[in-house]
């Protein structure tokens, strides 16, 4: 079975000879990373905790004007704790503590700033379009129960945490949003960012909670880079990611939760696509596990009604501006992906290929004004037929 299947990266290391794999990791994956020495503390309390840890370096060229700016990024992915059946108190205190023991060790591996996936707190209940009990997870991006919890860890580890949560939007008639929080080192919130594509696709018609964002790309100037958030489907819409590159982000987050028969070959593709594109970091991070809910819900795609929507294939990965990328984390298991950078690699690899310098946006500017239109008419050139 497709749940079962641990990864693309274990299974071909385990039945390639050693060059035949150095090569295959060639090909697939860019230039060789080194691995980042976590010790054996860190190892150690992921593997009594019960989840896998690993770490990676990406390098930049030295430079004789500017120092390195070395930055540290962790990735988060897991199961949701407990069943959806128990009491929303329990699985979200569950997850909490849950969350407090990877970024406990996040934090004491030197991570800088991390990332936890999307709708980290909840249930992916989106699917059910059930509104009672999900909305009661929903919360005010700023004190919140989430915002509160991690607002420790951050001042604790002098950390910037990116926090995806389901927001009531308290100050314009509570309604919802599917929002990221930043939080900055200070303990802080240095602002929030939204969801600007909402799919309507199967058992992902998230429209029936929340709508597409209406904030933009806004880009966050932290301590350690600045940072954006694309999350979750907005992955799929390319003037989305390129957005955050003109807004000047250096890393970018994708927040995800999605499941392997809709999305899994494009998951390796989109995310290191975009870095390439747009010459700066991108950290792709998807939630893992299979998720069962009370009652049944169809797709209206002609299929039974079913409690579950698949299962969500982890595979957390980190992509590089040259095209380089780490493995991925496990399809099947909760990871911490730990990535040592250098943002000095952003505008390194602007000089070397120069497609910001190239990417023409006046012309696609105009070219979209008319495309908006109610009268535009495609650009075709028509012969005889």
């Amino acid at each position: 079975m497709t749940e079962e299947f641990h990864s693309v990266e274990k299974a071909l290391s385990e039945h390639l000879p050693p060059r035949e794999w150095q090569q295959v990791q060639r090909i697939l994956y860019g230039k060789a990373l080194k691995p980042l020495e976590l010790g054996p503390k860190i190892e150690g309390a992921a593997q009594e905790q019960d989840y896998e840890v690993s770490g990676y370096r990406f390098e930049a060229a030295s430079e004789q004007l500017r120092s390195p700016q070395i930055v540290r990024v962790g990735l988060i992915q897991n199961q949701i704790v407990l069943p959806t059946t128990e009491s929303l108190e329990k699985q979200r205190s569950a997850i909490f503590h849950r969350m407090g023991q990877m970024i406990d060790n996040a934090g004491q591996a030197g991570v800088n700033i991390v990332c936890l996936q999307e709708a980290w707190t909840m249930p992916f209940a989106f699917c059910t379009r059930e509104k009672s009990p999900w909305c009661e997870f929903a919360e005010d991006p700023y004190d919140g129960p989430s915002t509160l919890f991690l607002a420790e860890y951050a001042k604790k580890y002098n950390m910037v945490i990116i926090s995806p949560i389901l927001e009531r939007d308290r100050n314009h008639g509570e309604v919802l949003w599917n929002t990221a929080v930043i939080i900055s080192h200070t303990g802080e919130v240095l602002g929030i960012t939204r969801k600007n594509h909402i799919p309507r696709v199967g058992d992902f018609n998230e429209s029936t909670y929340y709508m597409e964002s209406t904030l933009g790309h806004p880009v966050f100037a932290t301590k350690y880079g600045r940072v954006a958030v694309n999350i979750c489907y907005g992955r799929h819409h390319p003037p989305n990611w390129m957005m955050y590159g003109v807004n000047g982000a250096e890393i970018v987050f994708n927040p995800s939760a999605t499941v392997g028969a809709l999305s899994e070959p494009m998951w390796g593709i989109e995310a290191r696509n975009a870095a390439i594109a747009n010459s700066y970091f991108t950290c792709a991070i998807n939630r893992v596990g299979t998720e069962e809910f009370p009652n049944e819900f169809s797709s209206a795609d002609g299929k039974p009604a079913h409690r579950d929507f698949g299962h969500f294939y982890g595979s957390s990965y980190v992509a590089a501006p040259d095209g380089s990328r780490t493995p991925g984390l496990s399809r099947v298991k909760d990871g911490l992906l730990i990535v040592e950078m250098d943002l000095n690699l952003c505008r390194q690899v602007k000089d070397k290929w120069g497609f910001r310098m190239t990417q023409r946006l006046d012309v696609y500017a105009e070219s979209l004004t008319r495309a908006i239109q109610p009268d535009f008419e495609p650009q075709i050139i028509r012969g005889k037929l």
